[in-house]
């Protein structure tokens, strides 16, 4: 995919993730249209009223005071439900804070299941209240919307479906595996969009000096660009950011990643030449995001943090939860699994010319394992089944290892697992067990090269 094409996918991406994680944008879109029918369905009974237009039978009709009565307890009874759907939100979101961990109630409240419901409720019960306020005397007596009443009444019926939708809904998202598995699946969408390499000018042309040249020249020569103001870097707008050193002629050399927490007046970047900083500086703040928390949007190592903590809580003494443990790090293995040999930590981006304009920086193979492994290993010491399990994680990444680096780097990590085992687990059948997988990720690292990714050459896990 052409770079501009994948920048502009990407500041897609993170201008939809901000309109999404919230409670009130479907609802309000909801109500709007909820506005528009009812304007056109009081048009038609205005035509109606007036005798140029005959409703089918299956329209309800009747006086004013028993459309009023039908209206009133209808809006009564939705008034009523839909707080609590508020309700049982609320305590959903107080579990995940409680089961998941803060940062996961993000996840809770972007759901389009929840936001759906809560938007169908507030729209029918702001359309029955446009109808009630509609009946009003008339030349021709009273004016009653019959057609108006009539929707009310099935969009009555529509939201007690979705009030069983919503229960069902609700049960279903709460359960920790399918929490799991949808971290695993926006976390596997990020290193997609990520993990495509360096980003070269049209044609592949490369003019001017090389990156390392510019970054020792930038380590003695590079003016600093301070921090605005704190918070987490959420987003880097690159095309935006490649524009602007363009137009100064300069060379913009980021010095965190998203995901780094900005200190105000801290360093965030170094231009070259020092001369173009001022006009650097002065439009950076449109090409970088900063906010009070993390998002997956840029920061493949916070979807590995999300998981990560799943499974350390339910490692702990207050939880004792293993399975759970165990499901975080299948999901684990599985998207670092994703990360090809083309992941580089360092991205050099060039202009349509082929000059180097913006070095920037997204988290390290080497980081993603060492994040994905060692708190999980800490919290597991002395439970061999979560040993064994990450040693069969290990393995799969091993034949996907393309590179020595790779294979040193997952073996390292085993042999941190084994030394854990060998100083935790009194049994010694239970560290013949975690010994047994070890041998065998030792034998997948001398055969290289590997055969088809995904054919297993390791003893199978016995069991979930």
């Amino acid at each position: 995919m052409p770079a501009q094409f994948r920048y502009r996918f990407r500041v897609h991406d993170w201008r939809r993730e901000r309109l999404r994680t919230n409670l009130w944008l479907v609802p309000a879109l909801e109500a709007a249209v909820a506005a528009v029918l009812f304007a056109g369905t009081l048009k038609l009974d205005r035509v109606a009223y007036n005798g140029g237009l005959h409703f089918p039978s299956w329209v309800l009709s009747g006086s004013a005071d028993g459309a009023r009565q039908v209206l009133s307890t209808i809006a009564a009874a939705i008034i009523t439900v839909a707080g609590l759907v508020f309700s049982i939100t609320i305590v959903a979101l107080t579990l995940a804070s409680t089961q998941f961990g803060p940062r996961m109630l993000r996840n809770f409240i972007r759901d389009r299941g929840t936001q759906l419901t809560l938007g169908t409720f507030v729209a029918t019960f702001l359309y029955t209240m446009l109808v009630l306020v509609a009946i009003s005397p008339g030349p021709h007596g009273d004016f009653v919307p019959h057609l108006s009443v009539t929707v009310a009444l099935a969009l009555t019926l529509a939201d007690l479906a979705m009030l069983i939708y919503f229960i069902n809904h609700i049960a279903r998202v709460i359960q920790l595996p399918h929490v799991i598995a949808d971290i695993a699946r926006e976390l596997a969408r990020a290193i997609e969009q990520e993990g495509t390499g360096d980003a070269v000018g049209v044609g592949g042309r490369e003019r001017g000096l090389s990156p390392r040249e510019l970054l020792e020249r930038m380590a003695t020569e590079g003016a600093p660009v301070l921090t605005p103001e704190p918070g987490y870097l959420q987003y880097l707008r690159h095309d935006r950011l490649i524009a602007i050193a363009h137009e100064s002629h300069a060379v913009v050399h980021l010095l965190n990643r998203p995901g780094h927490f900005l200190v105000q007046g801290s360093p965030l970047a170094l231009v070259w030449p020092p001369e173009a900083a001022p006009r650097v500086e002065a439009g950076l703040d449109r090409g970088q995001v900063t906010g009070p928390y993390r998002t997956l949007t840029q920061d493949i190592s916070f979807g590995v943090d999300q998981l990560v903590e799943i499974a350390i809580r339910a490692l702990s003494a207050a939880v004792n939860d293993t399975f759970t443990a165990l499901t975080c790090i299948d999901w684990l293995g599985e998207s670092l699994c994703r990360i090809g040999p083309g992941w580089h930590q360092q991205r050099v981006h060039r202009d349509t010319e082929g000059y180097v304009r913006l070095i920037a920086y997204q988290a390290s193979y080497e980081r993603l394992v060492q994040r994905a492994f060692e708190k999980i290993r800490q919290g597991g010491v002395g439970m061999p089944a979560v040993m064994i399990r990450q040693l069969d994680a290990l393995a799969k990444l091993m034949e996907r290892a393309g590179t020595a680096d790779r294979r040193d780097l997952l073996l390292e990590q085993a042999d941190l697992i084994v030394a854990s085992c060998n100083a935790s687990v009194p049994e010694a059948a239970d560290r013949e067990d975690v010994m047994r997988r070890y041998r065998a990720l030792q034998e997948l690292a001398k055969n290289e090269p590997l055969g088809m990714p995904g054919v297993p050459r390791f003893d199978p896990p016995e069991g979930g």
